[in-house]
């Protein structure tokens, strides 16, 4: 187990252990009743993203731990694009739930694990692992429409799953070889899904985007915030304090 109480988030290394409080045994109270008591259930993380852990704190999330598993990412034949995302979503989630259900600590938490996943089409283009490949990803988006997907997969502390499929339609302008040449010399690409973060450089390369920007960043938020939020997990607990953080 990842625990943030290491400092892995600026925002809770900030607020310290104080904010965070004990567990609680029955996690079917309001947020407001929460704040009162200093109780909230806690949250663990089914990633070690970076992008996903910034985000979540981007709207005052703070996962209690990190559990990143690893699944095998081969979509079956004929698998489209939103049941390959929603099927490696589930699956990271029930081996991460394998993992800290037998944990005192974490015995009766969230766990959140989501998948996502570029298409053109019905095809999947997946995170190339070398240069050539990626050039070749970046060679087929170009000047033409793709769609981004994240599958979201909710864990709750009664071990009932609640899950979302976010689907972003994009374009890319029609880049110039030396512009491809020179992002995957970047390195940017590295790990990503589609070859390509929109949140660096390739945001410039973004002509039309309809829908979710966080789903293209690999986690949206408001689906994120609606599922917990109608599971009962207080996600303004943390907002107070954050407000205090940025007015110092």
């Amino acid at each position: 187990m990842i625990s943030l109480k290491d400092g892995s988030l600026t925002a809770l290394s900030r607020l310290g252990a104080a904010s965070a409080g004990p567990a609680k045994s029955k996690v079917t109270v309001s947020p407001r009743a929460s704040k009162a008591s200093g109780y909230r259930p806690k949250l663990v993380l089914a990633s070690a993203s970076p992008r996903r852990l910034a985000l979540l704190e981007q709207v005052g999330i703070i996962p209690d731990a990190l559990r990143p598993v690893t699944v095998d990412e081969t979509p079956t034949k004929g698998e489209v694009p939103r049941h390959f995302v929603r099927r490696l979503a589930r699956a990271k989630a029930e081996a991460a739930r394998k993992l800290i259900r037998a944990e005192p600590d974490y015995a009766k938490c969230f766990i959140l694990a989501a998948d996502t996943a570029v298409a053109v089409g019905r095809r999947i283009l997946g995170k190339p692992e070398e240069g050539d490949k990626a050039t070749d990803t970046l060679e087929r988006l170009r000047g033409r429409n793709h769609r981004v997907h994240t599958a979201i997969c909710l864990v709750t502390p009664d071990d009932r799953m609640r899950e979302r499929v976010v689907e972003t339609r994009m374009r890319f302008r029609n880049l110039s070889d030396a512009e491809v040449r020179d992002y995957i010399a970047s390195g940017e690409w590295k790990g990503k899904a589609g070859a390509y973060a929109i949140q660096g450089i390739a945001g410039g390369f973004v002509v039309k985007l309809v829908g979710s920007y966080t789903n293209v960043v690999g986690l949206p938020l408001t689906e994120v915030v609606t599922l917990l939020q109608g599971e009962g997990f207080p996600v303004s607990f943390f907002w107070p304090n954050l407000a205090e953080i940025e007015t110092e």
